[in-house]
């Protein structure tokens, strides 16, 4: 390989799909004060952690740069990336950003590329990201990421193969029907899914090498963007209204006293569950 990766993994802080998710506030937002990294990001991450691993590491200059958007707590996602091997993290925080949609987040993770372009004094070689994120779970942010960018996109990729030279990159989509193989130059975009590898766990050194590397802060004026761009000023969507889901209704209980199979297909027959 001629020339040195820098790949950059958008990477989120998103609430503990085990705990209790809360929308509150006038339009209600969802409550982020504490939460974990999104676990399909961790893919991503060990994705391009491998790329770089099997070409030289960082000796051969190699860079793998995590970059989140979001309030203080967002800095966790960036130090869980930092101890599965990212070299370095960006995180874009400004309360402006509360409230932003898939539209604005692109906008906003477009223009940190940009900026990250800008500070590593190359362009980004490739954009690696998980297939979506497990709060919205909309997949919408990777394919509008490589719109703005003007990069190619291969979406749920369960394999990547960076070609010897560096220059290509081959990924294999697997469909209902067949399985595809995708190739697409760099510079790129790539959204893995969660067959792509098994994420490592990162072990005692990793986590104290991670509080050493470095992480670097900006607002969204440092982006070139206006706040009014960002947020739900800046989003197409908006959510009105939201209210707790019902509480589940206890089951009905039928004993058998000889009928309980006739009870039963009656049940099913009337939900329209068998026929």
């Amino acid at each position: 390989m001629s020339q040195p990766l820098t790949i950059v993994v958008p990477v989120k802080h998103v609430p503990d799909a085990a705990g209790q998710r809360v929308l509150a506030g006038s339009p209600p937002l969802l409550e982020r004060t504490s939460g974990i990294l999104s676990e399909l990001d961790e893919y991503a991450l060990e994705a391009a952690v491998q790329i770089v691993e099997s070409h030289g590491g960082a000796a051969a200059g190699h860079r793998v740069l995590a970059l989140t958007l979001g309030p203080e707590g967002a800095t966790d996602a960036l130090k869980r990336a930092l101890q599965r091997g990212a070299d370095a993290g960006f995180h874009v925080l400004d309360d402006a950003l509360a409230g932003s949609d898939a539209w604005v987040t692109a906008r906003v993770l477009a223009a940190a590329v940009q900026r990250i372009a800008a500070e590593e004094d190359k362009p980004v070689d490739l954009v690696l990201t998980g297939m979506a994120s497990t709060d919205g779970e909309t997949s919408l942010v990777p394919g509008q990421l490589a719109e703005r960018l003007g990069l190619a996109h291969i979406g749920f990729a369960s394999s990547l193969e960076l070609a010897e030279d560096g220059a290509s990159l081959t990924a294999t989509r697997h469909t209902e029907t067949m399985s595809l193989r995708v190739v697409a130059d760099l510079p790129a975009l790539v959204a893995v899914t969660d067959q792509a590898n098994t994420p490592r766990y990162p072990n005692f050194k990793a986590i104290v090498a991670a509080k050493k590397k470095p992480v670097q802060t900006w607002p969204v004026a440092g982006l070139g963007l206006d706040a009014g761009a960002v947020g739900l000023a800046g989003s197409l969507t908006e959510v009105l209204d939201a209210v707790p889901r019902p509480p589940r209704a206890a089951g009905e209980i039928v004993r058998d006293e000889g009928e309980g199979g006739i009870r039963l297909a009656e049940f099913l027959v009337a939900r329209k569950l068998v026929r």
